[in-house]
């Protein structure tokens, strides 16, 4: 596996969501959970190994460091509901006015990258959307990245960031280019300095794209600090 530059999270290391979805796909499951033990490094060849002879469990190594690990999971919540897309678009502009973002050359929802641009701005109470047209049809990893980013920005990490740690996730269909979908994020509760989330991704017909529950880390905000 590589993950080049551009689908980075945090500076120097790969995002999330788009590293998950890419180890999920080694995995023969339509429901992954994939946790992330080290910042995913980009640019550099890394190996997936087999962990059962079903191909039900890998692993992700950098060398001998263990980077993430991927198994079958389950889902048994509803999704989090869309919103309409004029909605997500209304929400997009309290994003804009974010006096910080912690990451802003992420892959996902960087103002400052080449990639999705997604902008999760609120919609209710620890309830985010956002609008997302992709320009060409998106890959499954693609829709992983998608439903990453909005979970961590229902917590509001502009003051205090957060790193994906878990995502367990299934995509159920991909949307075409040039689609008016939405992804909706939903804080569900707070341990601590962990985060529980959940994400969704609507087509422009309502039809669920994916969906997600994630734990969140808080980090100290001075770690990747630019």
């Amino acid at each position: 596996m590589f993950i080049e530059t551009r689908f980075c999270g945090p500076d120097g290391s790969g995002n999330g969501g788009y590293v998950a979805g890419l180890l999920a796909g080694h995995v023969a499951a339509d429901t992954v959970t994939v946790t992330l033990r080290l910042p995913p490094p980009l640019a550099v060849p890394l190996s997936v190994t087999p962990e059962d002879d079903f191909g039900n469990s890998v692993r992700l190594w950098h060398g001998e460091q263990l980077v993430a690990e991927a198994l079958a999971g389950a889902i048994v919540v509803p999704p989090v509901p869309p919103v309409p897309y004029e909605a997500a678009l209304e929400a997009a502009e309290k994003f804009r006015t974010t006096e910080s973002h912690p990451f802003p050359r992420c892959f996902v929802c960087g103002p400052e990258s080449d990639g999705l641009r997604l902008e999760p701005g609120p919609v209710g109470d620890g309830t985010v959307a956002s609008p997302w047209t992709p320009a060409e049809a998106p890959s499954p990893e693609t829709i992983w990245a998608a439903l990453d980013c909005p979970g961590g920005w229902a917590f509001d990490p502009a003051g205090r960031p957060a790193v994906l740690g878990t995502m367990t996730a299934q995509v159920t269909a991909l949307p075409e280019a040039g689609e008016h979908c939405v992804v909706m994020g939903l804080a569900r509760s707070r341990e601590g300095r962990k985060l529980h989330a959940a994400t969704a991704a609507y087509g422009a017909d309502g039809r669920l794209l994916g969906r997600a529950e994630q734990i969140w880390i808080e980090i100290d905000p001075d770690r990747f600090r630019t």
